[in-house]
Order: C-alpha cells, then structure tokens, then sequence
C-alpha cells in the first residue's frame, strides 16, 4: 500500500491574554473542517494549534491578578484547550510557547541570526500598543491610535535587538510574484505588496527590556525575546525542527507546511516577517497562508470593550455543536467577513439544519419504519424522474473537492445542501404516501426509499468534516459504515434487506419567541454568576491632611425645583436654598436614578464652594453629595437625604 501523501495544516496559536470568543473559535473549527476533509482524501494529516504565552499584556494581566505569569497563562491555555475539545476539532498537536523545547529553540535561533548579521543591537524610539504588541512610528498611527485595534499608544524608548527586513524584501516580494497561491484571498497578497512591501519594510524590533515575561537572550538575558519572532517560530519547533540542523523525521516529512490559517489582522507578520525569518534560517516558506475574514456582531468586532461577546460554550449550550459548527463555517465566506445574531442562528438553525436535513432524515426513515418495517427495500422499478437525483448525488463529492481546493469551506457545504435540497424535492415529486396506497406500486415505493436513503448516505459521508456528530448519528440511522469518499463513486452501495436504525430527530424547530427568552435569561443568569453581588470604589490610597479636608464648605441645602436638562439624559438641574438668601444651582448627573419630582422638597448635602462649571451650557455651582455602589453589575446611587428638621445652610463637618 503506497504510503500517504503528508498535509501539514496549522492554526495561529491563540494569545493566552483572556478567554477565546466564538470568532476566536471559528479559526479552530475551521481548520478542522480542512484537516478532515483531507483526512477523507486519503492525506496523512498533521493539525497543530496552542497558545501563545509570553509577552507584556500578560504580565500585567497576572500582576492584577495576583499570581504569577505562569499561573496566568496556565489557566487560559487550559481554557482554550477545554473549549477547541468541545468544538469536537481534530488537532494533533496542542502547543504551548512556555513549552522548555521550544524556549531553547528559540534561544538558538535568535543566537544563530544575530552572528549572521541579521540581528543587531539598537534602540527603539515611537508609538508601542501593549494590547497588540505592536510598535509604530507616528505617521502609521491612525488618529494617534493604533492602526490595528484602534487603543491608545504609548511612547516607548528603550534599549532592543532588530531585525535587518530590508536585507530580505526584494527576495519576498519575488517569492510572492513566483507564487500566485502562497498569500490568500487575493485581496491580503495585494494588501501586503502595496502597503508594505513597496513603501519599504523598517527594521523590526525582536527584543524588549522594560518586561521579564518572555524567552531570554541567551547572550543578553536582560532581553527577551519579542513576542512575533517566539510565537511564530512554533511552526517548526514544534514540528521537529533543530536550530543546530539535526531535523527529526517528523519534520522532514512535514514541512513546510500546507497551510497557515490565521484571521486577517495577522496576515502581516504570518505573510512578511515569518517568511523572511525562514530565509534567514535557510528553511522552505510554508505553502500558502491563508488570512480568514472575520466573524462580526451586528456588523461590529467582537470585543470586551464593546460589550458585545459571545463565547462558544454559551452557544454550545444553547444550540449544541454541530449547529454552532454549521453557523461558523456556512455564515462565513471565503473572503468577506460573517455576521452573528442569536436571531440569525435561530433561523438558520430551522431553515437548514431542521427543515432540510432533519426533516429529510426523519421523513425518510419514518417512511421505511413503516413501509417495510425497516428493511432497506430492493431498487427493482426504477422511472426517470430518479436519474436528476442519482445524477446530483454523484455530481456532488467532486463539487465539494473543488470548493474544498479553494478553501471556500461554505460553499462546500452548500454543495452538500444541493443534493439535500434535491431529496426533499425528489419526496414531493414521488409521492411515497399516494404509492403505499397500492399493492401494484409497493417495488416502485421500495425504489423511492431506497434512493431517498442512499442519498442521505452519500450527504452523511460528505457532512462528516462540517458535522461529525451529525454525520455519524445519519449513518447510526441508516445503520451504514462511513465508507469514506471512495465509498461515493457510485450511486447504490446501501445493502438491500439490511435493517435501518431508529430514527431520532436531528435537529428540532426552534420557537424564536420563546428560544430569544431562553437566551436573554441565560445571559443575565451568567451575568450575575459571574459578578460578585456588591461592588465598592476601592478605598483612595492617597492620604488627605486635615486642613485640606477643612477647606471643602459642606452645607445642607433643600431642594426647591428640579427639572431634567433639556437634550441631556444624564442631567438634573437643581434649584436650591443654601440658607444664604439667594437660590443656588447645582446641576448633577444622576437623571437615571431619580425622577426629579421626587426630589423636590428633600433635604441634601452639598460641597459650595467649588468653582463654577459650565454643564449644557448652564452653570452648576457645587457639587450634591451621594453614595455610589455596584450590585450584580448594576451601577447604583443614592444621595445623601437628610432630616428635614434641619436647616438651610447648616455646615457640615
């Protein structure tokens, strides 16, 4: 048996900074998708994913936490971990880049650059974003932020190794012309030749000193390396690589791989800097590198800031695997990003997978249950109408093989639910229930089921790297081995007079009122298990002397008007009697907190004699004093309402 054709497919390795949203996730799954198509072709598959665990935003997010980086970054690799195994994903191989293996690896190859010239030492002067790990020189900055996400800067000067680029563009920008198909979708390769090739390529900064968490210099250990040239070098310490050139089979086998599949705001350093490191190695470029699109919220980035994450557990929960999986990959296409709803799932959920596939499944296997008792019935009067289906059916797998060849994974799938679509079409057009009414037309029935369930058996095969668990309980059903692609090559291999499974059903309708209302109660019982039940303002650590505390004027005050601030939806205007015979007007921000009638005739405490500010365009002259407070996530005021018995104007103190 001739040995099997390797395919080396691989996923960025996720930043450890904080649990992975379902955008993060869709990388994973999809990739798994590819890794089990090829598997089905026959290759000899090497799927590698992990975590990416060193650099500055990490250190500081440990430091918050109170335990150390390691500790950090062990409980959001785990997390990971846990959640790419509830997506059902295939990998080989999870890394992680605190692995020993790979630091020393990364130790040697950075040594090994820099006595070759391509390293050297500097200093850096500009614009660094620690949520992305990124420098930037003030012309690249957009609005003064950050190009990439959009946060603020920081300016950065300090001492660090850099990466002579330049010394390897021309080479690269070659490299991509002689190789159509090594950047994709085409819209990335030319984004990456416009924008940074042909301006030039800066010199790239490797090292840092101003953090600790991250690989040492060997020859300078108060540097460590920089997180692009660690976290991208995974590829092939992983992979059996050895700096000192004692490959081990696995690697020579392997590389270079397939295919990188990374989301598009990493196409840069995956097309630009790895490819360049590679050349200052002396190793082979991987294949093609493939920048996802993404996966948007009500047309937005996912993103904590925004407050609008979804996680891929709290879908699983909510709507299963398979159907989580199918939304991802079918919503997503090949080069433009995908939107999520709840809403949009729901019916996508009863469109497809319920109406189409389920139905189809259940309808089929009722129909034999009861027709024949379960028995795959003999195909023995076959009519033309059943040739459109056989014909679709075959035409299929190498339909499915183009799309699969481009990567345009969603339009695979659609080509699986064309023959699905035309099943449920072919139901309509014999009319097995009018058939069973007849003894003369009980061989023609049999030859109806007995194509409507070869045919869910060529869509169950096919389905196995979308839906693995979908695809396995369709077979359970049809109580048929997966006989795998070649399986496929010609319509009736289903076993006449073998016995069908029980049916069950695939996918169930769902109610979007009631399914919305299930949803929305999740969320807030999540919300309110995940936040303690009362939140304080830490205490100020600053101390305060006692003259300066003297020199704020408290005085009770009692509130004659209130009216809310006209085209304002935080603001009160207040007017006040402050004992001193003249009204005085505060305006404060607490319109969500109270109605401003209730207020009216309430005894307050207020700070008098702070400057005068302009709010709205009117003036507020002192400050009303209250209590502020968080109670499951829920921002809470109250003011300080005293006893009307009293006085205007009495001081406080």
């Amino acid at each position: 048996m001739p040995e099997k054709k390797p395919y080396y497919i691989s996923t960025a390795i996720a930043y450890t900074s904080a649990k992975p949203h379902i955008g993060n996730t869709y990388e994973i799954v999809l990739a798994d998708a590819i890794a089990r198509y090829k598997r089905q072709e026959g290759y000899d598959v090497y799927f590698q994913t992990g975590t990416d665990e060193h650099g500055q935003k990490i250190q500081q997010k440990a430091e918050a936490a109170g335990i150390t980086p390691q500790e950090y970054v062990d409980r959001v690799s785990g997390e990971i971990r846990r959640i790419w195994d509830l997506m059902n994903t295939t990998y080989d191989r999870f890394v992680r880049t605190t692995d020993p293996e790979h630091e020393s690896k990364v130790q040697k190859i950075f040594k090994k650059m820099y006595e070759k010239g391509d390293i050297y030492k500097g200093t850096y002067v500009g614009k660094y974003c620690t949520p992305c790990e990124s420098f930037w020189t003030e012309s690249q900055l957009v609005d003064g932020k950050c190009p990439d996400c959009g946060r603020e800067v920081q300016d950065a000067q300090e001492e660090a190794y850099f990466f002579r680029m330049s010394k390897y563009a021309d080479r690269l920008m070659q490299y991509i012309q002689e190789h159509p198909e090594f950047i994709q979708p085409e819209s990335r390769k030319n984004e990456m030749i416009n924008n940074f090739l042909k301006p030039g390529l800066q010199d790239l900064c490797v090292s840092r000193t101003s953090f600790t968490w991250g690989i040492p210099v060997e020859f300078d250990p108060k540097h460590v390396t920089y997180v692009w040239l660690d976290a991208l070098s995974n590829y092939i310490t992983f992979c059996g690589y050895d700096p000192d050139g004692n490959h081990d089979a696995h690697y020579k086998k392997f590389w270079p791989a397939d295919l990188h599949l990374i989301g598009k705001d990493i196409v840069r350093f995956h097309t630009i800097y790895w490819p360049i490191f590679l050349m200052s190695m002396g190793e082979p470029l991987p294949k093609q590198i493939f920048g996802h699109p993404w996966l948007l919220v009500q047309g937005g980035k996912m993103s904590k800031s925004a407050g609008n994450v979804i996680y891929a557990d709290d879908l699983v929960e909510l709507f299963g695997v398979d159907a989580v999986r199918y939304f991802v990959l079918h919503e997503i296409p090949f080069a433009a990003d995908g939107v999520m709803t709840y809403e949009l799932v729901i019916e996508r959920i009863n469109s497809d997978l319920a109406n189409i596939l389920g139905n189809l499944v259940n309808r089929t296997i009722a129909m034999d249950q009861k027709y024949f008792g379960g028995i795959v019935p003999e195909p023995s009067a076959p009519e033309a109408v059943d040739e459109e289906l056989k014909a679709t059916a075959l035409a299929m797998p190498g339909k499915v093989a183009g799309k699969m060849a481009e990567l345009k994974v969603a339009d695979a799938i659609d080509e699986i639910f064309v023959l699905l679509r035309r099943a449920n079409k072919y139901i309509d057009e014999t009319a097995p229930w009018v058939l069973a009414k007849s003894p003369q037309s009980r061989a023609r029935l049999g030859t109806v089921l007995y194509n409507l369930l070869e045919a869910i058996r060529f869509a169950a095969i096919s389905l196995e790297p979308y839906l693995p668990d979908t695809s396995a309980r369709m077979l359970s059903q049809l109580n048929a081995p997966n006989g795998g692609l070649e399986s496929l090559t010609a319509f009736g291999a289903l076993t006449a007079g073998s016995r069908v499974g029980a049916g069950e059903i695939l996918f169930a309708r769902l109610d979007m009122a009631k399914k919305m209302e299930e949803i929305n109660a999740f969320q807030e019982a999540k919300a309110k298990a995940a936040l303690p039940p009362l939140e304080i303002e830490p205490y100020a650590q600053e101390p305060v002397d006692f003259d300066t505390f003297c020199r704020s004027d408290l005085r009770v005050v009692k509130v004659k008007d209130c009216q809310r601030v006209k085209k304002s939806e935080k603001l009160l205007c207040f007017t006040l009697d402050d004992g001193s015979g003249t009204d005085r007007q505060i305006l404060s921000g607490i319109a969500k907190f109270y109605q401003p009638e209730e207020l009216i005739g309430k005894t307050l405490a207020a700070i008098v004699n702070l400057p005068p500010r302009k709010m709205m365009g009117l003036s507020s002259n002192g400050m009303l004093l209250s209590a502020v407070h968080t109670e499951h996530g829920e921002e809470k005021l109250n003011l300080v309402i005293l006893s009307d018995s009293i006085p205007a104007g009495a001081k406080l103190g």
